[in-house]
């Protein structure tokens, strides 16, 4: 992906050799961190290499470079490029991009500058440099660490680049303003939720399109439920969306009337029903109850009334209701001294109140620092450019030293990651079980119903709707709960809002954390650390990684229901890769009002469009799809017992920067996928086999009929020369019936012999003594035949065989082809000729009516 945060630690190669760097654009001798040489070099301003151009996304631009940089985790030399969406890292060795080294800015967490102080010999105390290195923290749990040459100014251009880029002042500074719709142009995302309500509603054979949105033609409805405008220009709750799917037996006066009831007018809407029993699954904020939680609203009672409908089919009353407040007790409780609280049972009628026990967003926030903490510390690689494996000379993972393992998993357990996810797990299976099991309509809210409410209630559509489970539907889902709900993606993720004067959760990119160096024994041992810049805690900012944990719940029902979903782990980890980088415009902003004042659609690229574009290269074999899906094995809700909910750390997310042999192998997915591979290369040697089979049968074929044309034409030649030869036999007798000999011979050469009676030609020549000048002869022999001899050779042999014969008979031809036949002096031939021409005479001279056969 050109994105960052690749599934593994793979590098990207140049894409041809002259685009490769030159010597003079790398610094010579550096080649690990001990080459180099930490002297004063100060920085030099250069040109772009033309080698990084081909690796520069769209609008890229390169900001600040470091040369001569060490990436500490791997100890490799190379240079560090800032560019306007992220930190580049360039293998100075193999000229490929490091993705180790390669993070977005918008995903970067927290940087620290750190200066450590290497140990010294006993002969130069104080006397060794110390090393200038750059601590980068990312949201996707990677921790690197870059060394700058001591004395230059390289690390303070890329610290300022860093406090520049990575919290920029108004939203449009970002990347995706700059790069534009480009190619992966988004459409408009109402049109998408709409069609998703008419799917909800039954109507799925209705098409939402811009128009339908103009002139308010979307307001459809069933027997239950209907498609409400009432927030259409956001001014009822601007964290909702425009439309909102409602009962239909409530007016949108009563409407208006229940959102004040609630914390920022988030009042109880559904998000998700059941089309044949009914129930729904709806959301909303904490009710204003107040501190003594005696307030009440009968707008909002008759509204959550209006939820839960008679159950088809029987005689009894209203399905049962149950109000899921996602917090703890005493966290809901604790809300009441600001207005907020909880509902009362007593007030809803046949409703249960149920408290899942979530902690907020700051819990989360410091369990996943602790996990990051723990993955950096005892994975194959760390921060620190060592490996856990020889750390305090044993193992501690796996075997080998088990006090160090023991401390490794109770390092694990009390950063309480796992147990958040398990507590959203339980939640939504709870949730997902009344629905499907008692028909039960289910009303989640927390606090203000962004955030813990969002991964409930989506989390269980994923578990009651199996159309959740394919890639489109999942694209829906999250459309629908997270984007047009308003969840608060800016402040979560730590941009600045469409009115530029947003959260700037990067405060805590001058501070420390539990996932900072220091923390770690090792590195306390190798040297002494101290950050540049004071550290504060970061527990007032609202960044925290709801919607990470959200889809690590999703990789974990993946896991458990392998046959159920569409999509692979993969196509999670590289959602998660869009969705940090802030490369796309999805997920900006914090709710849908602000990314339409914005025009997010018409000035940013999308998400969706660039995940289909990557799965279009390959088709149906792409790593997003899952080998294993079978939606008809999971047709119904998916239930998983309690037991199940068991969750693991999450290897291709968790594991893919310090483990990345562990976070791919031993998947039974990466496995069959090899396999899949393979049968598919086998499977296109055997179609080219095959293809040459083809085209080698084709050819035998041809081959075949030319061979059987050859035979016909020998066969043909054959029968030509029978019936020559038979005419030359025919034309040989006749001319010895003349008494002539004649003789073909095979180079084509013509003899004939005449022969004459000497007693029926006159005793003297017949030819004048001219006829001396033809070159011609007579040979008079008194004891024998007159023989006359004559020769025509091939070339000179006239196209009508007659006429070769005539020539050659005729003794008194000259040469030049004339006949001295009328000048002759041939008593024989003249009297013949005479008797020929008088018969011809009187038979010219006889008439038609001359009869000289009377009848008798």
């Amino acid at each position: 992906m050109d994105i960052p945060g690749s599934r593994s630690m793979r590098s990207t190669s140049l894409r041809d050799t002259d685009s490769r760097l030159t010597e003079s654009e790398r610094i010579e001798g550096a080649g690990s961190w001990d080459a180099i040489e930490w002297t004063k070099i100060d920085p030099v301003s250069r040109s772009v290499p033309q080698g990084l151009q081909n690796f520069l996304l769209e609008a890229e631009q390169v900001i600040v470079e470091g040369y001569g940089v060490v990436l500490v985790n791997t100890d490799e030399a190379g240079t560090l490029f800032v560019t306007n969406f992220r930190l580049l890292f360039l293998s100075d060795g193999s000229r490929n991009i490091i993705g180790l080294g390669t993070i977005p800015l918008a995903t970067i967490e927290k940087f620290n500058k750190i200066v450590m102080k290497l140990p010294s010999g006993p002969r130069q105390i104080d006397k060794t440099p110390s090393q200038r290195l750059l601590q980068v923290i990312g949201k996707d749990m990677r921790i690197i660490v870059f060394g700058f040459r001591s004395r230059t100014k390289q690390r303070h251009a890329v610290y300022d680049a860093l406090l520049r880029c990575t919290r920029p002042a108004r939203l449009w500074d970002l990347y995706a303003f700059a790069c534009g719709p480009s190619r992966f142009g988004n459409t408009n995302p109402k049109v998408r939720l709409l069609n998703e309500y008419f799917r909800l509603l039954g109507v799925g054979s209705h098409h939402a399109l811009a128009r339908t949105i103009e002139d308010g033609s979307y307001v459809m409805s069933n027997e239950c439920w209907r498609i409400s405008n009432v927030n259409s220009n956001y001014t009822m709750c601007p964290t909702y969306p425009f439309a909102l799917l409602v009962p239909k037996s409530i007016s949108d006066e009563e409407i208006q009337q229940a959102c004040n009831f609630r914390a920022r007018c988030r009042m109880p809407v559904i998000t998700w029903c059941h089309p044949g029993t009914r129930a729904v699954l709806a959301r909303s904020s904490q009710p204003l109850v107040g501190l003594m939680m005696n307030m009440r609203s009968n707008a909002d009672e008759k509204l959550v009334a209006a939820l839960f409908t008679q159950l088809i089919g029987t005689k009894e009353g209203k399905r049962k209701l149950y109000i899921a407040d996602a917090r703890p007790r005493k966290n809901a409780l604790a809300n009441g001294a600001m207005g907020g609280g909880s509902e009362s049972s007593a007030n809803y009628f046949q409703s249960e109140i149920v408290f899942f026990g979530i902690d907020n967003i700051h819990a989360m926030r410091e369990s996943l620092a602790r996990l990051r903490d723990y993955v950096d510390t005892h994975g194959a690689t760390s921060s620190d450019g060592m490996s856990s494996f020889l750390r305090h000379g044993g193992w501690t993972w796996g075997g080998g030293n088990l006090s160090s393992m023991s401390a490794s998993v109770s390092t694990l357990g009390d950063s309480g990651w796992l147990i958040h996810v398990q507590s959203v797990l339980a939640g939504s299976s709870w949730i997902a079980a009344r629905v499907a099991l008692e028909s039960a309509t289910v009303l989640v809210h927390c606090s203000d119903g962004w955030d813990r409410t969002t991964q409930l209630v989506s989390l269980a559509s994923l578990l009651l709707d199996p159309y959740y489970r394919t890639i489109k539907g999942f694209q829906a889902l999250i459309e629908k709960d997270w984007l047009a709900f308003g969840h608060p993606f800016s402040d979560r993720a730590g941009m600045p809002i469409a009115s530029g004067s947003g959260s700037m959760p990067f405060e805590l990119s001058r501070q420390s954390s539990t996932g900072s160096l220091s923390s770690s024994p090792i590195r306390q041992a190798s040297g002494s650390f101290s950050s540049q810049v004071p550290s504060s805690s970061h527990a007032q900012n609202n960044y925290s990684p709801i919607f990470l944990q959200w889809v690590d719940c999703v990789s974990q029902l993946l896991r458990m229901y392998p046959f159920a979903f569409e999509f692979s782990s993969a196509f999670l980890v590289d959602l998660l890769d869009c969705v940090l980088s802030c490369r796309f415009g999805n997920f900006l902003c914090n709710s849908e009002k602000e990314r339409q004042q914005a025009g997010i659609s018409d000035s940013c690229g999308c998400l969706w469009m660039y995940l289909a574009d990557l799965r279009a290269s390959e088709g149906s074999s792409h790593v997003h799809y899952n080998l294993f899906y079978d939606p008809s094995k999971h047709e119904d809700p998916l239930l998983p017992p309690a037991a199940a909910l068991a969750p693991t750390i999450w290897p291709q997310f968790h594991l893919r920067w310090t483990c990345p042999s562990e976070a791919q192998a031993g998947e039974v997915e990466t496995i069959c996928r090899n396999m899949s591979k393979k049968v598919s290369e086998l499977q296109k040697a055997k179609e080219v086999a095959e293809a040459k089979v083809r085209e080698m049968t084709s050819t035998m074929e041809s081959l075949a009929a030319e061979l059987r044309n050859e035979k016909l034409s020998s066969s043909s030649a054959r029968n030509l020369a029978k019936k020559a030869r038979k005419e030359s036999a025919a034309i040989r007798r006749a001319m010895q019936s003349l008494g002539c000999k004649v003789h073909f011979s095979e180079d084509s050469e013509c003899i004939v012999g005449i022969e004459y009676n000497l007693t029926e030609i006159p005793q003297k020549s017949i030819f004048p003594a001219s006829d001396k000048e033809s070159g011609e002869y007579l040979q008079h022999d008194n004891k024998s035949d007159l023989s006359i001899s004559g020769t025509v050779l091939a070339d000179d042999v006239p196209s009508n065989p007659i006429t070769r014969v005539c020539e050659s008979l005729c003794p008194l031809r000259t040469r030049d082809g004339g006949c001295r036949w009328p000048d002759a002096e041939c008593a024989k031939f003249g009297s013949e000729f005479v008797g020929l021409k008088a018969n011809f005479d009187a038979f010219d001279r006889l008439s038609i009516y001359d009869s000289y056969f009377q009848p008798e």
